[in-house]
Order: C-alpha cells, then structure tokens, then sequence
C-alpha cells in the first residue's frame, strides 16, 4: 500500500471534451443480431459511445478542453509551469504528447511537461503526481491532461470490446492554496503479473509494429482481432475488480479518516454498469453518491473518472464543497484511490468537438 497524503493544494477547474460523432449500440445489430447487442446492454450499461473521426487524436481532445478551461479560468498562460498527460493512446511513440500540448496551448518554453502511460487508474495517478508537483512548490500552476481513443484499438468484430469502449479528453488545472489544514490522501497499488489480461500486444519494442499484426485471427474466446488491437479477459478483471475495489475504499477512507456518510459522492472508473452496481450493492453504497455515465459515454478508460465528474457533478461542484472519493482499477493491473475535499471548482459545460479540431501531423511520407 503507497499511501500519501498532500496540503496546499486545490483543484481551480475541470473541463472535459468528447467527439461529436455518436455510436448507438444498437448499430451493431446487424453485425451481432438483436438478442447479441439486448444483452451486451444489459451487461455494460452501454446504449451509446462517443466516437473519434479518423485523424482524431487525443491531444485534439484534450487540447479542446484546456482551451475552454484556461479561458473561464482567466489564467495567464505563462502562470503555468508543469503540464502532465495520462494516456495510452498518445499521438505518437514520440516525441511525448505533453510537448505537443504545451506549444499548441501556448504555454510558455519554461513549463515542464511529461507523459504518464496508464489507463484506468490513470486518472488518479495523474493527480497524485500533478498535486505533488503544486504542493512542494515546484509548480505554482499545474494543467493535467487525461484522455483516450481508445475505440482505435479495438477489433471492429471483437464483441467483448467493440461496443463498449468511447473517446474522451478532458483538463484538470491545480494550483496552490493557503489552506494548509486540508489535506488530498491517495492510495496506490500495482500487481502486474495480470498485465496479460488487458493488453495491446503489438506496437511497442517488445513486438514491434509490422505488417504481420494486423493480421486479424480468432481466438479462443471466439473473437476476431489483431495483435494491434485490445485484449481483454473479462473474467479476470471482473475478479480483480470485485477483489480489490473494496479493499481500495475502506483503505482510502481508513488513510484519510473520514466515514462513508462524509463522503459526497464515489466516482469510480466507469468500466461496466452491471459490475460497478454489483459493487454498490456490496459496499453498501448509495447509488445516488455513485454517478454513472456508461450509457452516454461507455468506457473511456483513463478519460471516465473526471468525465464522470463534469457530466453529473459540475455545478455542484462551482457552487459547493464537496467531499469526493474517486477510485481507479484496471489496466496494468493497477489502482489507485484518492480522498478530496473541493470547493469553487470552475467546470465548463462538456466541449463537443468536430473535425476542425484535428491537427496536421508532424510528419508526412514524401509524395
């Protein structure tokens, strides 16, 4: 158990941006017939996903939403001196997409950036790092930058992922405050000897990209895929959820010293509707403290938590301290908890963005 606990710190804003394009899961009907998608619903929760266009990156995302963020802010661009991006769908193998973020927000040449590759959990890593940085004065303002498009690595006819997953970015800005009584507790864990279970096995040095992997094969679990795309055990992680999502809380709550009747609202990574309910249930949790977005949204991976928080807390959270606890688990396999207290927390309505949005790449193959 990594356990931390961080003062002078809060969060000054939250934005959030999503394709325009809309997916019903019931387009895939005539792919997997009716009965296949009625029950894919009922399991994931999924009616609909966000969807990026081809060209759509991350980055676009996410730069849509820092844009929207740093302009109800009123920030000064030159104010922030750390950007921080959690993904695992970068734009490129490099250079590191934090440094395409910070030329195209036109911070300035001195801000720090670096890229963290995780998902799930990402979310909260991603915070734990940018407070870090915001409370030991190494930054006086932060942006952490989390998204994915994740619906790019997944096998159009793999139906174990294919209609769950959507696209998202979204822009957390943080900075110091005089409240030194008030302190962020996060709690931190890593088993990645079930690394095999969530996986994009191609693409990296370990099996480098080639024409070979995006040869589309079926496996044992009578899905068709390439190596390039998504691998998911679905039992597996269903167990790993089930096990270690209620351990996660009562630690975050034991770290933290606050009691569940505290809390304002859980927002969990939002992976499947029928597991995190089975959770609810278990927990005994409130589902009027547990938003849930997967209907509209599906899973966007490390994008979901503060997605989540902008599509069904935002005006509570600009007009009210609230007491939150967000909790990731997933990929890697790894999680992570966090224990907030927030207050005047400037959230823009949800960005929608169009093509426009896209940026040339840096590099195109001579003609």
């Amino acid at each position: 158990m990594s356990v931390s606990r961080i003062r002078g710190v809060r969060m000054a804003g939250l934005a959030s941006a999503v394709p325009q394009r809309i997916v019903p899961t019931s387009d895939y009907e005539a792919v997997f017939g009716a009965a296949e998608i009625a029950k894919v619903i009922r399991a994931t929760g999924v009616q609909r996903r966000r969807v990026a266009p081809d060209g759509m990156c991350t980055s676009d995302l996410c730069f849509a939403a820092g844009e929207r963020l740093l302009d109800d802010l009123g920030w000064e661009r030159d104010s922030v001196d750390s950007l921080v991006f959690v993904s695992q769908t970068a734009d490129y193998v490099l250079p590191a997409t934090s440094c395409l973020l910070q030329d195209r927000l036109r911070l300035p040449t001195t801000c720090a950036a670096l890229d963290l590759n995780l998902g799930c959990s990402g979310y909260i890593y991603g915070l734990w790092v940018a407070s870090h940085l915001v409370a030991s004065g190494a930054s006086r303002r932060c942006l952490l930058a989390v998204g994915e498009v994740a619906s790019r690595r997944i096998g159009p006819r793999d139906r174990s992922a294919v209609m769950l997953f959507g696209d998202a970015g979204t822009v957390t800005a943080l900075e110091p405050t005089e409240d030194r009584e008030t302190s962020w507790t996060f709690d931190l864990g890593t088993d990645g000897s079930g690394g095999k279970h969530l996986i994009v096995p191609a693409g990296g040095t370990r099996l480098l990209p080639g024409v070979q992997n995006d040869v589309v094969r079926t496996y044992d679990d009578g899905n068709p895929r390439s190596l390039n795309d998504l691998y998911m055990n679905g039992s597996e992680i269903f167990l790993f959820t089930l096990n270690r999502v209620p351990q996660l809380l009562s630690g975050i709550e034991q770290a933290a010293q606050v009691s569940r009747n505290e809390v304002d609202a859980f927002v969990f990574h939002q992976a499947n509707e029928f597991m995190l309910k089975h959770l609810m249930k278990n927990m005994a949790l409130p589902a009027e403290k547990v938003p849930l977005i997967l209907k509209d949204y599906g899973n966007t991976s490390s994008a979901s938590i503060p997605l989540a928080l902008t599509a069904t807390l935002g005006e509570r959270l600009s007009q009210e301290p609230l007491n939150l606890i967000l909790a990731g688990f997933g990929v890697g396999l790894s999680w992570g908890a966090a224990s907030l207290k927030t207050a005047n927390v400037v959230v823009p309505p949800i960005v929608e963005v169009d093509e426009s949005v896209i940026q040339e790449p840096l590099y195109s193959v001579p003609q």
